[in-house]
């Protein structure tokens, strides 16, 4: 469904990922100075970073793609500069972030010692 050769852009300040096709179509257009039908995909991330959206345009209409993670965060790519809106990103980048390559795994609970018995 996502074509070879495509611009990926990934939005830096996090998202309300209750929002849908018009409201991230605006941003896209309002925040990241691009168009939204423009044959570009547009990924997304929400406040907790386990879930990202991804908008883009397939000649017939939008499409949105949602991804959440069961385990982990995601970890935005870094800006080049403090003041960036967003970020591009090459395809197998893209295939990497949403494959998890590039995912923050938060971790895991020390073991509970047991009591020293004397």
């Amino acid at each position: 469904m996502i074509p070879s050769g495509v611009e990926v852009f990934v939005g830096l300040s996090p998202i309300d990922l209750r929002w849908g096709f018009d409201r991230l179509a605006g941003l896209v257009q309002e925040q990241l100075g691009r168009l939204p039908r423009s044959g570009a995909l547009f990924v997304f991330f929400g406040k907790r970073r386990s879930a990202l959206k991804v908008l883009f345009y397939d000649g017939t209409g939008l499409c949105l793609l949602y991804k959440r993670l069961d385990r982990g965060t995601f970890r935005p790519p870094t800006p080049p500069h403090a003041e960036a809106s967003s970020v591009s990103l090459s395809e197998r980048e893209l295939d990497e972030l949403l494959d998890g390559v590039e995912l923050e795994v938060k971790a895991k609970a020390r073991a509970r010692r047991r009591p020293r018995l004397h």
